[in-house]
């Protein structure tokens, strides 16, 4: 005898199995969806009258810039890197590939090698930033920059401000990092003229401290 398949998988309430299936699947999720809410609601309370907005028209700005306080007016969306070459005439961190690829614009934000292009203007308030300006010491290089001419670890210069301060940044770190961890901490930073030997020479000299000072 033939059976019915819609009975043999019809369930005690009168649902089929299917029927079932679904219903308990909408419920379930339903119930998930609130009551995630209800916990994302509770751990991130928003308070709208403290929050600030800026812009977005141009806003006042100030920021510590080898140890000098420079203010102006930028829009919030308007990056360090801009702020910098634009409005502060202070060129040394090179515009390349303005997509944090190259490191041709790194600086040092309290003391960490940063992308310039990525990091906003607004951002950086209240920071200490270093450029490679900011290395000099009246008209003594730092021993970074005395290394890089040393070994002529430069060729177009476009990527010579930052790959100086990530090698700065690095020694600061690890003052006598191996080859390895120099290799490591120079990465972000691309040379396409290609001198990455000479650079390497430069920072492995510090390291060892075969470079005592500027000139």
């Amino acid at each position: 005898m033939k059976k019915d398949r819609q009975s043999h998988s019809t369930a005690a309430d009168g649902l089929t199995r299917r029927e079932f299936l679904a219903s308990s699947g909408t419920v379930a999720a339903a119930t998930a969806l609130s009551g995630g809410a209800a916990v994302a609601q509770q751990a991130r309370p928003i308070d709208e009258a403290t929050l600030k907005q800026f812009g977005p028209g141009p806003v006042p700005v100030q920021l510590e810039i080898n140890g000098q306080v420079r203010k102006l007016t930028v829009e919030p969306r308007v990056t360090l890197l801009d702020a910098l070459r634009n409005d502060l005439e202070i060129t040394g961190p090179k515009r390349v590939c303005d997509r944090a690829t190259c490191g041709a614009c790194t600086v040092h934000i309290d003391g960490r090698a940063v992308y310039a292009c990525t990091t906003l203007a607004i951002d950086a308030q209240g920071k200490k930033i270093i450029t490679v300006e900011g290395l000099v010491q009246g008209e003594k290089l730092d021993p970074v920059q005395a290394a890089f001419v040393e070994h002529d670890g430069t060729m177009c210069g476009f990527c010579t401000p930052g790959l100086v301060m990530a090698c700065r940044a690095l020694l600061n770190d690890k003052p006598h990092a191996g080859l390895d961890e120099i290799r490591q901490g120079l990465d972000g930073n691309i040379c396409r003229c290609g001198t990455y030997n000479k650079v390497l020479a430069a920072a492995v000299s510090l390291a060892r401290g075969d470079v005592k000072g500027g000139v």
